[in-house]
């Protein structure tokens, strides 16, 4: 008997300090992830302004895009009026989804007056829709002119879940230009470094659907937040309690 009540209150230590240490660690990872949710709150909706400001902005001319690509690359959602010449033969195709249905946002180069060439976002096709043969009213011929929002390009897969693009099969799952430009036959022309996703004008036949710019951006993260800090709470007061309750057996068993 006497032995048992010289081991308890050691064991009862050893239980008490693991739990403060395994306490303090959880409580650290809780905080830092409410935190990050808090920085990203403000990131968010800093981003969610700045979005909402420029798509509301008169259509700017294509060289003011090109200037600020030169000096920041910060082009995305500014307003943007070009014209010039479809080349529908070297449509590209992203795959999307557009309102729960599949299917494509088809990139097709845009001549310029000048020769260069500047890839148009000019909407969504349903899948079985992706054959330009299937929508040949579509495939507007002579100069155009596009009113829209310049996009920035990507320079890099955004995630490793994302897949490799398939030029063979014309599927692009991230839009690189480069390898857009090199498929589509323009490896020696020169193509502008970033896209115009076209407005909401509507095409002959009905597709593309334009207007497929993501503008509403969700920002959950204040409730993220609130969850984090809410389970760091909860954890203080339940290890307070614990503790307290193992403190008081140890003095009793002392």
């Amino acid at each position: 008997m006497s032995s048992i009540e010289t081991e308890h209150p050691r064991m009862s230590r050893r239980a008490t300090f693991l739990m403060a240490v395994g306490s303090l660690l959880t409580l650290a990872i809780l905080l830092a992830l409410g935190t990050w949710q808090v920085n990203r709150l403000a990131w968010k909706e800093e981003l969610i302004a700045t979005i909402e400001e420029r798509v509301k902005a008169e259509p700017r001319p294509l060289t003011d895009i090109e200037t600020r690509h030169a000096t920041t690359r910060d082009v995305d959602y500014w307003p943007i009026a070009v014209s010039g010449t479809f080349h529908h033969e070297g449509e590209r195709h992203y795959l999307a989804t557009w309102r729960g249905n599949s299917g494509f946002h088809v990139i097709t180069p845009l001549e310029l007056a000048d020769g260069r060439f500047l890839f148009v976002n000019r909407g969504f096709v349903p899948y079985d829709r992706k054959d330009p043969a299937t929508r040949p009213e579509g495939q507007i011929e002579g100069e155009v002119e596009i009113v829209g929002l310049s996009r920035a390009a990507e320079y890099e897969k955004p995630s490793f879940i994302v897949p490799d693009n398939d030029p063979a099969k014309n599927v692009f799952y991230w839009k690189d230009i480069e390898q857009m430009a090199e498929s589509a036959g323009l490896a020696d022309a020169t193509v502008l470094p970033f896209l115009v996703d076209a407005g909401d004008a509507a095409n002959p036949g009905g597709l593309p659907v334009g207007g497929v710019t993501r503008i509403e951006m969700p920002n959950n993260h204040l409730q993220y937040a609130v969850t984090w800090y809410g389970l760091a709470l909860t954890l203080v007061l339940v290890a307070g309690a614990w503790l307290w309750r193992n403190r008081g057996t140890s003095d009793r068993s002392s």
